[in-house]
C-alpha cells in the first residue's frame, strides 16, 4: 500500500509539473526572464566574413563608418568583433582621443585580437570577452555600437539586447549591417530586425542598401526604456522579408 501511495503522489507531482524538466534549463540563468527567439539562430562559422584585403577593395569599412557618423574623440563599441577587421579601422578614424571596445563571446578570437591589438600598437582599444545573453558593457559609454555580420548568430537576442541598451548614450546609435536572407543562411531580414529591436525600444531611423558590405545598413536609436523581460512579445515574423 505505502509504494502505492508513494507511486500515486510521485504521479501527482508530475503532473502538476513539479517533476518535469525546467524548459529553460538549456538557456544561461542571465536570459531565463526573457522569450526565446521565435526564428532559427546561425551558427558560427567563422570568424570572418571576407578577407580583409577583398573588403579593402571595395572601401567597405570607410563607406560604413561614414554612413554611421564615426568621427575622431568618439567611443564605439565592435560587437562580435572577431579577427578585428572594424576594431582596427574603428580605432583610425576615432583617434587618441577616442576609444574602441571590441568585444566577442569567444575566448580564442579575444586572445588571438588581443595579440592583434598588442602587435599593432592600437593603444586606443580594449578588448572584452562577452556572453551570448550579455555583452558586458560599461553604462552611458557609447557614440555607436555596431554590429557587423553578426546580429543573426546571437542565441538570445531579447536578453542581449536588453543588456546592451543601457550602454549607448543618450544620442547614441546602434548600427547593424547585415544580409537580407533568413537567419539560418546568416542574415537577418529587416522586418525581423526592426520587430526585434522595436520590441526593446529602438527605432529605425535609416535603412538602406549596402551590396559592397554583402547587405544593407540599419541605424537604430533608443527612443523608450527597455521593457520588464516579462513583457516583451517576441516577434513571430518567422524570416519573412
Amino acid at each position: 500500500m505505502k509504494a502505492l501511495t508513494l507511486a500515486g503522489s510521485l504521479l501527482l507531482l508530475a503532473g502538476c509539473g513539479l517533476l518535469s524538466p525546467d524548459r529553460n534549463e538549456d538557456r544561461p540563468v542571465a536570459a531565463r526572464d526573457f522569450p526565446r527567439a521565435d526564428r532559427p539562430v546561425a551558427p558560427v562559422v567563422s570568424t570572418r566574413w571576407s578577407s580583409e584585403e577583398a573588403r579593402d577593395r571595395v572601401n567597405e569599412a570607410d563607406d560604413i563608418m561614414d554612413r554611421a557618423g564615426i568621427k575622431p574623440g568618439m567611443t564605439v563599441a565592435d560587437i562580435g568583433a572577431g579577427e578585428g577587421y572594424y576594431t582596427v579601422r574603428l580605432a583610425k578614424r576615432v583617434g587618441p582621443s577616442g576609444r574602441v571596445l571590441a568585444e566577442d563571446i569567444m575566448p580564442e578570437v579575444i586572445e588571438a585580437l588581443s595579440r592583434r591589438i598588442t602587435r599593432e600598437d592600437w593603444r586606443n582599444v580594449s578588448v572584452r570577452l562577452g556572453a551570448p545573453e550579455d555583452p558586458r558593457l560599461p553604462e552611458n559609454s557609447f557614440d555607436r555600437i555596431l554590429m557587423v555580420h553578426m546580429y543573426h548568430e546571437i542565441a538570445e537576442p531579447y536578453a542581449f539586447l536588453w543588456h546592451l541598451s543601457p550602454a549607448l548614450k543618450a544620442d547614441g546609435e546602434l548600427i547593424v549591417v547585415d544580409a537580407d536572407r533568413p537567419t539560418d543562411q546568416h542574415g537577418t531580414p529587416p522586418r525581423l530586425l526592426t520587430c526585434e529591436l522595436a520590441a526593446m525600444g529602438f527605432r529605425l531611423e535609416e535603412l538602406v542598401p549596402k551590396p559592397t558590405a554583402g547587405g544593407y545598413f540599419a541605424r537604430f536609436r533608443r527612443i523608450t526604456a527597455r521593457p520588464a523581460p516579462e513583457s516583451i512579445v517576441p516577434c513571430a515574423l518567422r524570416n519573412e522579408t
